[in-house]
Protein backbone atom coordinates (compact mmCIF):
# COMPACT_ATOMS: atom_id res chain seq x y z
CA UNK A 1 0.00 0.00 0.00
CA UNK A 2 1.18 3.53 -0.50
CA UNK A 3 1.96 5.70 2.62
CA UNK A 4 -0.49 7.91 3.06
CA UNK A 5 -0.34 11.68 5.25
CA UNK A 6 2.58 12.64 6.82
CA UNK A 7 5.63 13.50 4.25
CA UNK A 8 7.92 15.85 3.43
CA UNK A 9 8.17 18.95 0.99
CA UNK A 10 10.74 19.86 -1.24
CA UNK A 11 10.07 23.45 -0.68
CA UNK A 12 9.25 25.98 1.76
CA UNK A 13 8.24 29.51 0.35
CA UNK A 14 7.84 31.99 3.29
CA UNK A 15 4.32 33.53 3.95
CA UNK A 16 3.21 36.67 5.89
CA UNK A 17 2.26 36.54 9.09
CA UNK A 18 1.12 38.87 11.75
CA UNK A 19 2.74 36.99 14.59
CA UNK A 20 6.77 37.08 14.73
CA UNK A 21 7.72 34.18 12.33
CA UNK A 22 11.24 33.54 13.93
CA UNK A 23 9.57 33.19 17.43
CA UNK A 24 6.89 31.26 15.96
CA UNK A 25 9.37 28.77 14.83
CA UNK A 26 11.70 28.69 18.08
CA UNK A 27 8.55 27.78 20.12
CA UNK A 28 7.60 25.27 17.63
CA UNK A 29 10.87 23.69 17.52
CA UNK A 30 10.91 23.21 21.47
CA UNK A 31 7.77 21.81 21.28
CA UNK A 32 8.92 19.76 19.17
CA UNK A 33 12.10 18.82 21.32
CA UNK A 34 9.62 17.80 24.25
CA UNK A 35 7.79 15.14 21.92
CA UNK A 36 9.72 12.19 23.85
CA UNK A 37 9.43 13.70 27.16
CA UNK A 38 7.64 12.67 29.96
CA UNK A 39 5.10 16.09 29.74
CA UNK A 40 4.84 19.07 27.72
CA UNK A 41 4.78 22.45 29.08
CA UNK A 42 0.95 23.40 28.40
CA UNK A 43 2.75 27.16 29.11
CA UNK A 44 4.92 26.79 25.45
CA UNK A 45 2.06 25.06 23.91
CA UNK A 46 -0.33 28.04 25.05
CA UNK A 47 2.09 30.37 23.85
CA UNK A 48 2.40 28.54 20.66
CA UNK A 49 -1.05 28.17 20.01
CA UNK A 50 -2.17 31.89 20.90
CA UNK A 51 0.65 33.11 18.72
CA UNK A 52 -1.20 31.80 15.80
CA UNK A 53 -2.79 34.74 13.61
CA UNK A 54 -6.39 35.55 14.36
CA UNK A 55 -9.00 34.46 11.46
CA UNK A 56 -10.52 36.61 10.00
CA UNK A 57 -13.70 34.97 9.29
CA UNK A 58 -15.23 37.76 7.33
CA UNK A 59 -11.94 36.87 4.78
CA UNK A 60 -12.31 33.25 5.36
CA UNK A 61 -16.08 32.68 4.46
CA UNK A 62 -15.60 35.10 1.27
CA UNK A 63 -12.71 33.01 0.08
CA UNK A 64 -14.51 29.63 0.53
CA UNK A 65 -17.59 31.18 -1.39
CA UNK A 66 -16.09 32.63 -4.47
CA UNK A 67 -13.95 29.03 -4.74
CA UNK A 68 -17.19 27.34 -4.36
CA UNK A 69 -18.61 28.99 -7.39
CA UNK A 70 -15.59 27.83 -9.93
CA UNK A 71 -17.01 25.81 -12.58
CA UNK A 72 -15.15 23.10 -14.53
CA UNK A 73 -14.97 21.64 -18.30
CA UNK A 74 -16.49 18.68 -18.79
CA UNK A 75 -13.29 16.58 -19.05
CA UNK A 76 -12.12 18.47 -15.90
CA UNK A 77 -15.60 16.99 -14.49
CA UNK A 78 -14.73 13.32 -15.22
CA UNK A 79 -11.14 13.72 -13.88
CA UNK A 80 -12.87 15.10 -10.58
CA UNK A 81 -15.31 12.49 -10.15
CA UNK A 82 -12.67 9.36 -10.40
CA UNK A 83 -10.35 11.34 -8.05
CA UNK A 84 -13.12 12.24 -5.44
CA UNK A 85 -14.57 8.03 -5.76
CA UNK A 86 -10.47 7.45 -5.27
CA UNK A 87 -10.47 9.33 -2.25
CA UNK A 88 -13.92 8.02 -0.56
CA UNK A 89 -13.29 6.54 2.65
CA UNK A 90 -16.57 4.57 2.76
CA UNK A 91 -17.98 4.36 6.19
CA UNK A 92 -20.41 2.42 8.12
CA UNK A 93 -20.21 3.46 11.55
CA UNK A 94 -23.83 2.79 13.07
CA UNK A 95 -24.69 0.38 16.20
CA UNK A 96 -26.77 -1.82 14.15
CA UNK A 97 -23.65 -2.65 11.73
CA UNK A 98 -23.12 -6.28 11.27
CA UNK A 99 -20.61 -8.67 9.38
CA UNK A 100 -22.81 -8.71 6.50
CA UNK A 101 -23.60 -5.40 6.16
CA UNK A 102 -19.60 -4.67 6.41
CA UNK A 103 -18.50 -7.23 3.70
CA UNK A 104 -21.23 -5.84 1.55
CA UNK A 105 -19.42 -2.33 1.75
CA UNK A 106 -15.89 -4.18 1.20
CA UNK A 107 -17.54 -5.15 -2.45
CA UNK A 108 -18.61 -2.11 -3.18
CA UNK A 109 -15.41 -0.03 -1.90
CA UNK A 110 -13.06 -2.74 -4.17
CA UNK A 111 -15.59 -2.42 -7.28
CA UNK A 112 -17.86 0.69 -6.79
CA UNK A 113 -18.85 0.07 -10.51
CA UNK A 114 -19.54 -3.83 -11.35
CA UNK A 115 -19.78 -2.35 -14.88
CA UNK A 116 -17.31 -0.68 -15.75
CA UNK A 117 -13.72 -2.01 -14.84
CA UNK A 118 -12.33 1.81 -15.21
CA UNK A 119 -13.79 2.91 -12.18
CA UNK A 120 -10.95 3.29 -9.38
CA UNK A 121 -11.90 1.72 -6.05
CA UNK A 122 -12.19 3.61 -2.91
CA UNK A 123 -9.53 4.80 -0.58
CA UNK A 124 -10.53 3.11 2.39
CA UNK A 125 -13.43 0.99 4.34
CA UNK A 126 -13.90 3.21 7.83
CA UNK A 127 -15.69 0.67 10.35
CA UNK A 128 -15.54 0.49 13.94
CA UNK A 129 -12.97 -1.15 15.74
CA UNK A 130 -14.55 -5.19 15.98
CA UNK A 131 -15.34 -5.05 12.63
CA UNK A 132 -11.23 -4.69 11.06
CA UNK A 133 -10.66 -8.57 11.35
CA UNK A 134 -14.04 -8.88 8.76
CA UNK A 135 -12.94 -5.71 7.00
CA UNK A 136 -9.40 -6.77 6.70
CA UNK A 137 -10.33 -9.87 5.16
CA UNK A 138 -12.68 -8.41 2.49
CA UNK A 139 -10.31 -6.50 0.88
CA UNK A 140 -7.05 -8.23 1.95
CA UNK A 141 -4.18 -5.57 0.66
CA UNK A 142 -6.04 -3.55 -2.06
CA UNK A 143 -6.99 -0.87 -0.12
CA UNK A 144 -7.36 0.79 3.29
CA UNK A 145 -8.68 -0.49 6.55
CA UNK A 146 -9.15 2.66 8.30
CA UNK A 147 -10.69 1.85 12.15
CA UNK A 148 -12.41 4.47 14.99
CA UNK A 149 -10.49 4.65 18.07
CA UNK A 150 -10.35 5.64 21.45
CA UNK A 151 -13.85 6.04 22.28
CA UNK A 152 -15.04 7.58 19.14
CA UNK A 153 -17.22 9.70 19.00
CA UNK A 154 -16.68 11.45 22.48
CA UNK A 155 -13.62 10.67 23.30
CA UNK A 156 -14.69 10.19 26.84
CA UNK A 157 -12.63 6.81 28.30
CA UNK A 158 -9.39 6.68 29.83
CA UNK A 159 -5.89 6.43 28.38
CA UNK A 160 -5.41 2.96 29.26
CA UNK A 161 -8.31 2.14 26.94
CA UNK A 162 -7.57 4.56 24.39
CA UNK A 163 -4.63 2.90 23.89
CA UNK A 164 -5.97 -0.88 23.96
CA UNK A 165 -9.03 0.22 21.41
CA UNK A 166 -6.00 1.59 19.34
CA UNK A 167 -3.79 -1.27 19.66
CA UNK A 168 -6.24 -3.44 19.14
CA UNK A 169 -8.09 -2.12 15.67
CA UNK A 170 -4.36 -2.71 14.58
CA UNK A 171 -3.30 -6.18 15.61
CA UNK A 172 -6.93 -6.74 13.45
CA UNK A 173 -5.50 -5.33 10.39
CA UNK A 174 -6.34 -1.69 10.69
CA UNK A 175 -3.83 0.56 8.58
CA UNK A 176 -4.88 3.88 9.29
CA UNK A 177 -6.72 4.90 12.64
CA UNK A 178 -8.84 8.16 13.31
CA UNK A 179 -8.85 9.05 16.96
CA UNK A 180 -10.76 11.95 18.55
CA UNK A 181 -9.29 14.46 20.57
CA UNK A 182 -10.72 15.23 24.34
CA UNK A 183 -12.52 18.74 23.46
CA UNK A 184 -13.09 18.77 26.86
CA UNK A 185 -9.72 19.23 27.68
CA UNK A 186 -8.74 21.61 24.54
CA UNK A 187 -11.73 23.98 25.30
CA UNK A 188 -10.38 24.33 29.43
CA UNK A 189 -6.87 25.11 27.91
CA UNK A 190 -4.87 22.21 29.13
CA UNK A 191 -3.69 21.71 25.43
CA UNK A 192 -0.42 19.30 26.97
CA UNK A 193 -3.16 16.84 27.84
CA UNK A 194 -4.59 16.79 24.29
CA UNK A 195 -1.00 16.88 22.72
CA UNK A 196 0.51 14.16 25.17
CA UNK A 197 -2.83 11.54 23.90
CA UNK A 198 -2.22 12.09 20.32
CA UNK A 199 1.46 11.21 20.52
CA UNK A 200 0.72 8.11 22.78
CA UNK A 201 -2.08 7.14 20.58
CA UNK A 202 0.51 8.23 16.99
CA UNK A 203 3.18 5.18 19.33
CA UNK A 204 0.26 2.85 19.80
CA UNK A 205 -0.70 2.98 15.90
CA UNK A 206 3.22 1.21 14.55
CA UNK A 207 3.50 1.63 11.19
CA UNK A 208 -0.24 2.48 11.27
CA UNK A 209 -1.19 6.02 10.09
CA UNK A 210 -2.79 8.76 12.53
CA UNK A 211 -5.60 10.96 11.27
CA UNK A 212 -6.74 13.43 14.73
CA UNK A 213 -10.71 14.18 14.14
CA UNK A 214 -11.11 17.66 15.71
CA UNK A 215 -14.74 17.61 15.77
CA UNK A 216 -15.21 21.09 14.83
CA UNK A 217 -18.33 21.32 15.01
CA UNK A 218 -17.57 21.72 19.16
CA UNK A 219 -14.62 23.74 18.65
CA UNK A 220 -17.03 27.22 18.31
CA UNK A 221 -14.69 29.26 16.88
CA UNK A 222 -12.12 29.30 13.78
CA UNK A 223 -9.42 30.25 15.85
CA UNK A 224 -9.66 27.00 17.56
CA UNK A 225 -10.50 25.14 14.81
CA UNK A 226 -6.79 26.55 13.82
CA UNK A 227 -4.84 26.10 17.27
CA UNK A 228 -6.08 22.17 17.09
CA UNK A 229 -4.98 21.72 13.74
CA UNK A 230 -1.61 23.04 14.72
CA UNK A 231 -1.31 21.25 17.86
CA UNK A 232 -2.54 17.90 16.43
CA UNK A 233 0.37 18.93 13.54
CA UNK A 234 2.89 18.61 15.83
CA UNK A 235 1.39 15.88 18.04
CA UNK A 236 2.27 14.25 15.00
CA UNK A 237 -0.70 13.05 13.22
CA UNK A 238 -0.36 12.27 9.67
CA UNK A 239 -3.53 13.27 8.86
CA UNK A 240 -6.11 15.98 10.94
CA UNK A 241 -9.61 15.37 10.39
CA UNK A 242 -13.11 17.96 10.39
CA UNK A 243 -15.42 16.14 12.17
CA UNK A 244 -16.85 12.50 13.54
CA UNK A 245 -20.25 12.90 11.32
CA UNK A 246 -21.94 12.49 14.59
CA UNK A 247 -21.72 16.45 15.49
CA UNK A 248 -23.83 19.35 13.59
CA UNK A 249 -22.23 20.93 11.87
CA UNK A 250 -19.45 18.35 10.92
CA UNK A 251 -17.39 19.29 7.53
CA UNK A 252 -17.72 23.11 5.94
CA UNK A 253 -16.32 24.82 3.46
CA UNK A 254 -14.42 27.68 5.53
CA UNK A 255 -13.32 24.82 8.21
CA UNK A 256 -11.87 22.57 5.81
CA UNK A 257 -10.44 25.48 3.70
CA UNK A 258 -9.43 26.78 6.90
CA UNK A 259 -7.45 23.49 8.11
CA UNK A 260 -6.09 23.32 4.21
CA UNK A 261 -4.51 26.87 5.29
CA UNK A 262 -2.86 25.35 8.09
CA UNK A 263 -1.37 21.81 6.59
CA UNK A 264 0.08 24.23 4.13
CA UNK A 265 1.78 27.11 6.37
CA UNK A 266 2.66 23.81 8.47
CA UNK A 267 4.74 22.62 5.54
CA UNK A 268 5.91 25.79 4.84
CA UNK A 269 7.49 26.09 8.19
CA UNK A 270 8.21 22.75 9.13
CA UNK A 271 9.15 20.70 5.77
CA UNK A 272 6.38 18.31 6.64
CA UNK A 273 2.92 17.55 4.87
CA UNK A 274 0.20 16.37 6.53
CA UNK A 275 -3.34 15.18 4.96
CA UNK A 276 -6.97 16.42 5.22
CA UNK A 277 -9.81 14.57 5.46
CA UNK A 278 -13.16 16.28 5.13
CA UNK A 279 -15.84 14.51 6.80
CA UNK A 280 -19.45 14.49 7.49
CA UNK A 281 -22.44 16.57 5.49
CA UNK A 282 -20.41 15.91 1.92
CA UNK A 283 -23.51 14.35 0.08
CA UNK A 284 -23.33 15.54 -3.62
CA UNK A 285 -20.59 15.36 -6.58
CA UNK A 286 -21.02 18.79 -6.66
CA UNK A 287 -19.97 19.28 -2.87
CA UNK A 288 -16.78 16.85 -3.69
CA UNK A 289 -16.00 19.36 -6.76
CA UNK A 290 -16.08 21.88 -4.99
CA UNK A 291 -13.94 20.81 -2.51
CA UNK A 292 -11.12 19.42 -5.04
CA UNK A 293 -11.09 23.36 -6.35
CA UNK A 294 -10.24 24.14 -2.80
CA UNK A 295 -7.86 22.10 -2.26
CA UNK A 296 -6.02 22.99 -5.81
CA UNK A 297 -6.51 26.21 -4.86
CA UNK A 298 -5.18 26.53 -1.58
CA UNK A 299 -2.30 23.34 -1.22
CA UNK A 300 -1.91 22.61 -4.69
CA UNK A 301 -1.94 19.38 -7.15
CA UNK A 302 0.50 17.74 -4.72
CA UNK A 303 -2.88 17.11 -2.10
CA UNK A 304 -4.94 15.86 -5.45
CA UNK A 305 -4.66 12.40 -4.42
CA UNK A 306 -5.79 10.18 -1.66
CA UNK A 307 -2.10 9.66 0.22
CA UNK A 308 -3.34 13.65 0.95
CA UNK A 309 -7.05 14.20 1.19
CA UNK A 310 -9.70 12.06 1.84
CA UNK A 311 -13.68 12.67 2.04
CA UNK A 312 -15.11 10.66 4.89
CA UNK A 313 -18.82 9.37 3.26
CA UNK A 314 -21.27 6.73 2.97
CA UNK A 315 -23.57 8.36 0.77
CA UNK A 316 -20.84 10.67 -1.21
CA UNK A 317 -20.12 7.57 -3.27
CA UNK A 318 -23.70 7.06 -4.74
CA UNK A 319 -24.13 10.12 -6.03
CA UNK A 320 -20.66 10.32 -7.43
CA UNK A 321 -21.76 7.02 -9.63
CA UNK A 322 -24.55 8.55 -10.99
CA UNK A 323 -22.92 11.00 -12.32
CA UNK A 324 -20.16 9.19 -13.60
CA UNK A 325 -22.75 6.74 -15.48
CA UNK A 326 -24.80 9.76 -16.29
CA UNK A 327 -21.72 11.39 -18.26
CA UNK A 328 -20.64 7.77 -19.55
CA UNK A 329 -23.92 7.33 -20.87
CA UNK A 330 -26.00 9.76 -21.34
CA UNK A 331 -29.26 9.36 -18.51
CA UNK A 332 -29.04 8.23 -15.04
CA UNK A 333 -29.39 4.41 -13.65
CA UNK A 334 -31.10 5.71 -10.43
CA UNK A 335 -30.29 5.56 -7.01
CA UNK A 336 -31.24 2.03 -6.43
CA UNK A 337 -28.46 0.74 -8.94
CA UNK A 338 -25.72 1.96 -6.86
CA UNK A 339 -27.02 1.98 -3.61
CA UNK A 340 -26.20 -0.79 -1.49
CA UNK A 341 -28.46 0.39 1.70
Amino acid sequence: MTPVGRGTTSQAPARPHTTDRDTLIADQTSITNQESDAAVDNSKLTSLLHGLPGVDQVGLEGRAATLATRSIKKDSKIWAIDTAISMVDLTTLEGMDTDGKVRSLCAKALHPDPTDPTCPAVAAVCVYGDLVATTRACVADRIHVAAVATAFPSGRASMEVKLMDTKQAVADGADEIDMVIDRGAFLAGNYAKVFEEIVAVKESCGDAHLKVILETGELKTYDNVRRASWLAMHAGADFIKTSTGKVSPAATLPVTLLMLEAVRDFGDQTGTRIGVKAAGGIKTSKDAIRYLVMVNETVGEDWLNPDMFRFGASSLLNDLLMQRQRMRDGHYSGPDYVTID
